[in-house]
């Protein structure tokens, strides 16, 4: 049974740091990019970042590329998201997730996410 498992979320102020942690179990992700999504309140889930397996590839959402860092532990089956400069938009519940395709930009659909992590809130306070 997959298992993706988000930490690290909580309570920052503007400006402020978090770094997020998602624990794989339960398969072997080496046909997998691992990525982390983001919701809102009141708005669909968006993409934030992704790293292939290999960790030879990396990509950003172009609002948040000079802020987050995504980086991966292989030997833990861990992937970590770096959030520097915190924002009150960046007030989300970020999800982990297993991902087939790299369509950076495109609809969520195409993404071809097979497993979701249950999310772990942050909020930012202004």
């Amino acid at each position: 049974q997959v298992q993706l498992v988000e930490s690290g979320g909580g309570v920052v102020q503007a400006g402020g740091s978090l770094r997020l942690s998602c624990a794989a179990s339960g398969r072997t992700f080496s046909n997998y990019a691992m990525g982390w999504f983001r919701q809102a309140p009141g708005k669909e889930r968006e993409f934030v970042s992704v790293i292939t397996w290999s960790g030879g590839s990396i990509y950003y959402a172009d609002s948040m590329k000079a802020r987050f860092t995504i980086s991966r532990d292989k030997a833990k089956n861990t992937v970590y998201l770096q959030m520097n400069s915190l924002k009150p938009e960046d007030t989300a519940i970020y999800y982990c997730a297993c991902l087939k395709y790299l369509p950076i930009g495109g609809p969520l659909e195409d993404y071809g996410v097979d497993y979701w992590g249950k999310g772990t809130l942050v909020t930012v306070s202004s």
